[in-house]
């Protein structure tokens, strides 16, 4: 593909010769002549300059020196540009339209005409499949699922009876959608009572979840993902949890029980809001962050017990660190202390 035809399709200011012929998308690193690479973070600054590719995507305004010869692609988000450069040159898989004859489709199952339902699902009485949508090998959906048109259900995935999965989703390998809920009531003797989880869960559209997150069902309501949201990997959902639309959780993020999480939200790995806590919108979780009172006002939140806003916790931090210093010069005060008031004694 020439360069001109991506820069115009991508939308970027193009500078350099537009007639080179672009072959993929590479790392900065690693790129070679016919490749189309980017640049976003000053880390990278050495790997710019030395850098064998074609051409260069990088910030609008960014002033950096490339080799002679390397083209540039000016954008005003260069790692937004980049996704959709790889987006061209990403091989486009068809699946076949039909349900395999080893798929086992209930007959009260309504599968669209260009659904495409591979070899080994499992799909349960009155589900409802739309169209385009492509579901993979051993997926099991369960009776009264309904899943809207153009989504895509990779390998093992398992969608539990009655959840609602809108249009445009794509859920990766081995994630459980509608799985029961954390659930139990304590008796008198020390046992537990399991509650019934007969809740539903709704994906909403353009919706992303990861492999092998899990995305649990409550005995109420509902379990609610907004649209646009993208969950990592390992990224535990539990019952009742309303996440807002286009937010963000990385893998291994645990959101507990009956927490409503707002819009555009940011969370990332390994943090934990704890149970019916609510975060407003455009908040952003840093690793590790554990949450546990509400979130009413924008902004970065850090720390490992309980988060606070950032700028707080990276103060607290530095102070941390001098704690040693600081009590070396409490005990020589107090020395110096004790010393003046034997001397005073002595008098």
């Amino acid at each position: 593909m020439r360069l001109r035809d991506i820069a115009d399709r991508i939308e970027c200011e193009l500078e350099g010769d537009g007639a080179i012929e672009i072959r993929r998308v590479w790392g900065i690193e690693r790129a070679e002549p016919g490749d189309l690479t980017f640049y976003a973070n000053r880390k990278y600054i050495s790997a710019l300059k030395a850098t064998k590719a074609s051409a260069v995507i990088h910030g609008q305004r960014e002033q950096v020196d490339l080799a002679a010869g390397v083209a540039r692609l000016r954008a005003p988000d260069p790692y937004l540009a980049f996704a959709r450069a790889v987006e061209l040159f990403a091989p486009a898989h068809h699946a076949p339209a039909g349900i395999h004859r080893l798929a086992d489709v209930a007959p009260s199952a309504s599968v669209a005409p260009d659904a495409s339902i591979a070899a080994f699902v499992s799909v349960g009485e009155d589900t409802r499949i739309g169209a385009r949508t492509v579901v993979y090998p051993h997926v099991t959906i369960g009776p009264g699922a309904v899943i809207g048109a153009d989504c895509v259900i990779h390998a093992r995935v398992s969608i539990r009876e009655r959840v609602v999965i809108g249009t445009r989703v794509v859920i990766q390998d081995g994630a459980v959608i509608g799985s029961d809920g954390f659930g139990f009531a304590h008796r008198a003797d020390g046992t537990h009572q399991k509650i019934p989880q007969i809740g539903g869960v709704v994906i909403e559209d353009d919706v992303e979840i990861g492999a092998n997150a899990a995305i649990d069902r409550p005995a109420v309501g509902e379990t609610r993902i907004g649209a646009g949201t993208k969950i990592d990997n390992l990224v535990q959902i539990a019952h009742n949890v309303r996440i807002g639309a286009h937010t963000v959780l990385a893998g291994t993020a645990a959101v507990a029980g009956s927490t409503k999480i707002g819009k555009r939200c940011m969370i990332a790995g390994g943090a934990a809001v704890i149970n019916s806590i609510k975060v407003c919108d455009d908040v952003t979780l840093t690793v590790r962050a554990v949450v546990t009172k509400n979130i009413d006002k924008p902004g970065v939140y850090s720390g490992l017990f309980p988060a606070e806003e950032a700028a707080k916790w990276r103060r607290d931090v530095a102070r941390f660190r001098r704690l040693d210093e600081l009590m070396a010069r409490v005990t020589a005060a107090e020395q110096q202390l004790a010393e003046l008031a034997r001397k005073k004694k002595g008098e």
